[in-house]
């Protein structure tokens, strides 16, 4: 056929056209690849006229001729999408200027706005180097080294968890001075702790003892997911106990524990530990030292812990805010939303736990 099409044919064509062809490569493409082979093929190997096959697929003559000569010169592969990135960009912005800005945005933490001033560049410009550089928000850098942000994420619950130890002040009978204000914490306190007696034969203010919480927290890496545990120390044979009460909680929700991440207290350097972990089948591994960012999961699950449980309401007394601390694990893992996890509760990401999808 050299000329147009009968109308059969046409009408024929363009049902197929619309029946297969339904989906396309991007939101404005008018032709899929197989469609531009089809239409690629009409003209140079049917005979068809641009203005024919353009009509068929309903394009212009010109598309039509692109991609009829596209498809003499590279054949089948000529029809799949390629970049519309220029191949030469004059008005870039200079490497120089961008280690420039990346660096002053590392070194002083400083905004588009005030790189763009010292360095005589639009703040748009800068804006998009830091954008493209993946530091346009503080957030992503860290705050003591000025270093992006280095996220990571084990594959499966149980691949990781971490573990640490935070500690809260017991909680005199009555209140303390979050809600109760100082001075009345304070008489709390005097009623309920032991006080302190003299120093080098001369009477000092006395200073109740009230104590401290130890609390043992233990968090999956992949489904975030904590246990937690109330204690009166943070000694190895504490955080052994804890350690093996966690993974037979963590067992009976079909997750089995692998590695175990820790800091370097003094009870997770010790050779029981290390025994201990090794009876369970426990990977252990350590933080590098002052370097907290690495176990950060965890610390940022304090953090939530002590916004959520320990100071979130007034309690009366110790036994009152532990008491509260089930209730609250429950929530968390639960139903809490997690920012992390898409706004889902971690508690979803254990797919085999029965029971978690009503």
């Amino acid at each position: 056929m050299t000329g147009k099409a009968s109308g059969c044919e046409v009408e024929l064509s363009r049902n197929r056209f619309t029946n297969q062809e339904a989906f396309v490569s991007h939101a404005n493409a008018a032709l899929t690849p197989r469609a531009r082979l089809r239409l690629a093929r009409l003209v140079v190997e049917t005979g068809w006229t641009y203005a024919a096959a353009a009509k068929l697929f309903m394009v212009a003559p010109r598309t039509a001729k692109k991609w009829a000569d596209r498809y003499r010169a590279e054949g089948p592969a000529g029809m799949v999408d390629r970049s519309s990135r220029p191949h030469v960009s004059p008005t870039k912005t200079a490497p120089l200027v961008m280690r420039r800005i990346v660096d002053m945005r590392w070194r002083q933490r400083l905004g588009p706005v005030q790189i763009g001033g010292r360095l005589g560049v639009p703040a748009s410009t800068v804006h998009a180097v830091l954008t493209r550089c993946r530091v346009n928000r503080l957030s992503y850098i860290d705050r003591v080294t000025g270093e992006p942000l280095r996220r990571y994420e084990h594959p499966h619950p149980g691949s990781l968890v971490h573990v640490d130890v935070t500690k809260f002040a017991n909680i005199p009978d009555g209140g303390g001075h979050r809600f109760v204000g100082r001075q009345q914490s304070k008489r709390n306190a005097i009623a309920t702790g032991h006080r302190t007696g003299e120093r080098g034969g001369q009477s000092t203010h006395y200073r109740p003892r009230i104590g401290i919480a130890f609390v043992h927290t233990v968090i999956d890496d992949y489904s975030r997911i904590a246990y937690a545990e109330v204690q009166f120390d943070e000694k190895a044979a504490t955080a052994i106990a804890v350690l093996q009460r966690a993974v037979m909680w963590f067992a009976a929700r079909g997750v089995t524990v692998e590695r175990v991440l820790s800091d370097n207290g003094s009870a997770y350097r010790s050779y029981a530990w290390r025994d201990a972990c090794t009876e369970l089948h426990i990977t252990p591994k350590r933080t590098r030292p002052y370097r907290p960012q690495t176990n950060g999961k965890i610390e940022r699950f304090h953090r939530t812990l002590a916004d959520g449980w320990a100071y979130a309401r007034l309690y009366e007394s110790t036994e009152q805010r532990n008491t509260a601390l089930p209730g609250w694990l429950h929530f968390y893992n639960h139903h809490r939303a997690h920012s992390a996890l898409g706004g889902r509760p971690p508690v979803t990401r254990l797919t085999n736990l029965p029971g978690h999808h009503n």
